[in-house]
């Protein structure tokens, strides 16, 4: 049985027991999340696709880690104008342990 779920803008397919990284979302290290917007649910046979969510279908996750990314660097500069400039960004995610796939 796999799930493909919304969170912050991106879909993921997610399987019983995965880890997944997804943007930042709110709450601490222990805690279990509700997620809803689910797009698909695969249950053996049978594929069901929402339009847009399948409203009888959540993932219940547990959170893992609260962390961020290694750091990238982002640089830009102008051509025979002695300009250049560089930045740094770390973007922040949630480690999330997918417990169960419920579908009513």
């Amino acid at each position: 049985m796999y799930a493909i779920i919304e969170s912050g803008g991106k879909q993921y397919r997610v399987r019983q027991g995965d880890l997944v990284r997804v943007e930042r979302i709110e709450g601490e290290v222990g805690d279990r999340l509700k997620l809803e917007q689910v797009l698909l649910v695969q249950d053996g046979e049978k594929i069901r696709v929402g339009q847009p969510y399948v409203a009888e279908a959540s993932v219940v996750a547990k959170i893992e880690q609260q962390g961020r990314s290694p750091k990238i660097r982002v640089f830009r500069m102008r051509r025979r104008k002695r300009f250049r400039k560089t930045q740094g960004h770390r973007q922040d995610f949630t480690g999330l342990r997918i417990e169960e796939i419920h579908l009513q």
